[in-house]
C-alpha cells in the first residue's frame, strides 16, 4: 500500500496536494502515481473525483503491491504496446486513446529508477508547462476579440450619439429660423398697418380742409411703382454657393435662410465625406461649431455667392 512518504514525494515535486492522494490510492506506489498522473493530465479535478466516485466498489481500480512469492502481473494494450501496473492506469489510458483491447500479463512492471522519476516528472512539468502556455495565447486571442467588439460598440454609440446631436441642432436652426421668418412677416404686418393709418389720417386732414375751403377733393391717383436704375438693389433670395472639397469642386444654390448645417448635410451625401469647417477665401474666415453652424447664409454674409473651402 502506498506510504506517506510516497505522497510527500509527489508534494515535493510540485503536484497538487489533492490529485497526488487520489494518484497514490489508486496506483499503490510512487511509479504508478506518476504514471496515473501523466495519464490523467488532461482531466479536470471534477472529472477525476467524478470517476472515483463511479469506480469506488471496483477492486481492480487499487492495485496492491506485490508480495513475496505472488506471481507479477500486468496489463498490456493489445493496439499499442503499453503495459500498466493497475486497471486504473489501463482505463485512463483507454478514456485517453480510445484503446479497447487489453490483456493480462504475467510480466512484473519494474518500478522507476530515481533518473527515471526525475525524466517522468520533467515530462510531466513540460506539458502541464506547454497546456498553460497554449492557453495563455488562446485567452490573449479571446482578450483581443473582446476588445475589438468592445471598442466597435463603443464608436457605434458615439456615432450614434453624434448623429443624433447633429440632428438636435438641424432641428433647433429649422425652429429658429421658422421663428424669425415669423418675426419678420410680424414687423410687415404691423409697418403695412401703420402705413395705411398713416394714409388715412392724410385723406381725412385733406377732407376736412377741402369742405372747410369749400371745394370738392380731387381723387388721389395711385401711385405707379417707378424704376430707377439707382435705387438699393432688392435683397437675395438665395445664395450660390462655390464649395471645394478634398473630392472636387461643385456648386450649389441655396435658400438664404438654409443654415451652415444644412449645407454641410448635403455636401456630406455630394462628396461623401463628412464636413467640420466652411473656411471663405476673401476675406478669410472660418466657420465651425454649432454657434456658426447654426447661422443662415444671409447671416453668415454668404449670399448672393460665395467660395467655401470644405474640411
Amino acid at each position: 500500500m502506498a506510504t506517506q512518504s510516497d505522497l510527500s514525494v509527489l508534494l515535493d515535486m510540485g503536484f497538487d496536494k489533492e490529485r497526488a492522494e487520489i494518484a497514490v490510492k489508486k496506483s499503490g506506489g510512487l511509479q504508478g502515481a506518476l504514471q496515473w498522473l501523466e495519464d490523467n493530465q488532461d482531466k479536470s479535478f471534477e472529472e477525476i473525483t467524478a470517476a472515483e466516485t463511479k469506480d469506488a466498489d471496483d477492486p481492480n481500480i487499487e492495485a496492491a503491491p506485490l508480495k513475496e512469492g505472488e506471481v507479477a502481473r500486468s496489463l498490456v494494450c493489445d493496439d499499442c504496446g503499453k503495459k500498466f501496473r493497475s486497471m486504473a492506469q489501463a482505463e485512463a489510458h483507454g478514456e485517453r486513446t480510445e484503446h479497447a483491447n487489453f490483456s493480462e500479463s504475467t510480466e512484473e512492471i519494474a518500478p522507476l529508477t530515481e533518473e527515471q522519476k526525475k525524466e517522468k516528472l520533467a515530462e510531466l512539468r513540460a506539458a502541464a508547462a506547454e497546456r498553460k502556455k497554449k492557453q495563455a495565447v488562446i485567452d490573449k486571442e479571446e482578450a483581443k476579440k473582446n476588445e475589438k467588439i468592445r471598442m466597435k460598440a463603443t464608436k457605434e454609440i458615439q456615432d450614434i450619439k453624434e448623429e443624433l446631436a447633429k440632428k438636435e441642432q438641424i432641428k433647433a436652426a429649422a425652429a429658429k429660423r421658422a421663428e424669425k421668418q415669423d418675426d419678420l412677416a410680424a414687423k410687415r404686418r404691423i409697418q403695412e398697418k401703420i402705413a395705411a393709418d398713416k394714409e388715412e389720417r392724410r385723406l381725412k386732414a385733406e377732407r376736412i380742409k377741402a369742405e372747410r375751403e369749400g371745394r370738392a377733393l380731387e381723387p388721389t391717383p395711385a401711385a405707379a411703382p417707378v424704376a430707377s436704375s439707382s435705387g438699393p438693389r432688392p435683397p437675395a433670395t438665395e445664395a450660390r454657393l462655390r464649395l471645394q472639397t478634398p473630392n472636387g469642386t461643385f456648386q450649389k444654390t441655396f435658400p438664404v435662410e438654409t443654415t451652415l448645417f444644412e449645407v454641410a448635410q448635403a455636401v456630406e451625401v455630394e462628396s461623401g465625406a463628412p464636413v467640420e469647417s466652411f473656411t471663405t477665401t476673401f476675406p478669410k474666415k472660418t466657420y465651425t461649431g454649432s454657434v456658426d453652424m447654426g447661422k443662415t447664409l444671409k447671416e453668415a454674409g454668404l449670399a448672393p455667392s460665395a467660395v467655401l473651402i470644405v474640411k
